[in-house]
């Protein structure tokens, strides 16, 4: 690559993270697809005059924060991205990004793009454009909507479009250039505690799920109780069974707490949250559990912990995990170790 493009290199953020400098076509796909998926790397013009691609990465665990830029217009095809979701916002240049239902037009300040990996997607980068990426582990995605939905994991699919100007968008700017900070800071040779890293995590999954519009964004409504007007008894109820779910589950004492009988408890519960009280209740101690293991400290056992969150009979907690999150909870521990 000439000086100019050299001095890009240089210039760039996250830059002692490199892992693609190439003025070759054929290599930037090659290396770009091993980092995220394979996909079609096409310039707009044959000879490719002025192309270069620039490829820095910083991975966390479960997530990672990248700088790509392109030099020359490219249209890039990935087809489903399968395994991750990617936050795309502009820092020069711009994009367009389509799908099957819709495209988007992203550029700086004014509009970022999610790409979701169930979803077909196709991209056009426009005259050097670079752009920051944050890649977030689908399972990751996937489970999190699960504990906030009291749904089963299952796809999720975001609307592609993020506005800059409104507050989620504000919010997701200022996380991603947070990380890029973090990465700077530390170094490529250091790592980020197992702490640390979960709580990030979970920063950013609750400012894509709860400020994103997406397929499961509906059920974690209802299951909230924020759909509509949630009476106080339930409202009481709710917070008794998240504040005290270790506890075995006592109608009579809950009734007692809320002023209400037992049945008007169980037929606000469906009505409002659509869904039992000991399904709830359920549902809130596997949801703690996942958190618990994505945060895992080493030698942390499984069944201490879900002793500890209420659970007695560890293989019915087996199940219900596996029926809930679509893996074993030693697989999310091991996964995420």
């Amino acid at each position: 690559m000439g000086a100019a493009v050299a001095e890009k290199v240089r210039d760039a953020r996250l830059a002692a993270f490199n892992r693609v400098s190439t003025g070759d076509v054929d290599a930037a796909a090659e290396a770009i697809g091993r980092i995220f998926c394979p996909h079609q790397l096409t310039p707009n013009r044959p000879s490719a005059p002025g192309f270069y691609a620039l490829h820095n990465c910083a991975a966390f665990d479960g997530f990672s924060i990248n700088y790509v830029a392109y030099g020359g217009t490219v249209t890039i095809d990935p087809g489903c991205l399968d395994r991750f979701f990617l936050l795309q916002i502009p820092l020069h240049g711009s994009a367009r990004i389509g799908t099957a239902a819709c495209e988007v037009e992203s550029s700086p300040g004014t509009r970022a793009s999610l790409l979701s990996p169930t979803i077909p997607t196709r991209m056009t980068w426009d005259g050097d454009c670079a752009q920051l990426i944050l890649l977030v582990d689908r399972r990751l995605v996937e489970q999190r909507a699960a504990a906030l939905s009291g749904k089963p994991a299952s796809a999720v699919e975001f609307a592609p479009a993020i506005d800059l100007n409104q507050a989620c968008g504000r919010e997701l700017q200022s996380r991603a250039a947070d990380l890029v900070d973090l990465a700077e800071h530390l170094g490529p040779g250091r790592r980020l505690a197992p702490l640390a890293a979960a709580e990030l995590r979970e920063t950013l999954l609750g400012a894509l799920l709860h400020g994103q519009r997406h397929s499961r964004s509906e059920a974690m409504l209802v299951f909230g109780g924020r759909a509509e007007t949630l009476p106080r008894p339930l409202r009481q109820a709710r917070d008794c069974l998240h504040a005290h779910a270790a506890e075995p589950l006592d109608l009579a004492q809950l009734a007692g707490i809320t002023g209400i009988g037992i049945r008007a408890l169980q037929i606000g519960f469906r009505r409002h949250f659509g869904t039992s009280i000991s399904q709830m209740l359920l549902d809130i101690r596997l949801a703690h559990l996942n958190a618990r293991l994505t945060s895992a400290r080493p030698g942390e056992s499984i069944t201490e912990i879900a002793f500890e969150l209420g659970f007695t009979h560890l293989s019915r907690m087996a199940r219900a995990y596996g029926k809930k999150f679509g893996e074993t909870p030693s697989s999310t521990l091991r996964r995420l170790s």
